[in-house]
């Protein structure tokens, strides 16, 4: 099942416990941490060099390689900290609000 595609299994924020306390490990990869995120990540592809140094900063680790060998965002895990596009050499990321395209 790809990630994109939300299973039962999965639980958003609101169902985490209180204070975030992990209860079982390697059990974070069933919530949607992305639901609070205010700005998402944006790309630009045809200045990208494929350097990887998005996905090597990611906190989250949810930014993956595509089939054409580019990086982009799981936007059900990205938390919209913007430290891959602070981190792009060639400014193919920018961040913008929530809701635009």
């Amino acid at each position: 099942m790809s990630r994109q595609a939300k299973s039962e299994s999965e639980l958003t924020w609101k169902e985490l416990e209180i204070g975030g306390i992990v209860t079982e490990p390697g059990s974070a990869s069933r919530y949607r941490t992305g639901d609070w995120r205010s700005q998402r990540p944006s790309y630009d592809f045809s200045r990208c060099i494929k350097c990887r140094l998005c996905q090597i900063y990611c906190p989250d680790a949810c930014i993956n390689e595509t089939d054409k060998g580019y990086f982009e965002a799981d936007l059900y895990y990205c938390k919209g900290c913007g430290i891959c596009a602070t981190e792009c050499p060639t400014t193919v990321i920018t961040m913008v609000d929530e809701g635009e395209e």
